[in-house]
């Protein structure tokens, strides 16, 4: 992974809507150790725990991951964004 996470550590990650594909959501989430495996990191998010590994777009502030999430996704027909 790019970056080094320590737990404590407030990312920002993004998730696509199940439902819509072209419909992403930013969300801001805890990196904390696993709890089912000692020594490994996580994030928390949702009340739930997820991989902290390349698969997950992870992005160190709010503004990173919304650019990302319009150069991915754009802005619609009105010029807002829907991510």
């Amino acid at each position: 992974m790019k970056a080094s996470y320590q737990p404590g550590d407030i990312v920002y990650v993004m998730f696509r809507n199940p439902h819509t594909q072209d419909v992403a959501m930013i969300q801001p989430a805890a990196v904390v150790e696993h709890p089912e495996q000692p020594g490994e990191l996580c994030l928390f998010v949702y009340e739930t725990f997820y991989p902290l590994n390349e698969e997950t777009a992870v992005f160190q502030t709010e503004e990173e991951a919304r650019a990302a999430c319009e150069e991915i996704y754009g802005r619609g027909d009105d010029g807002a964004f829907y991510g």
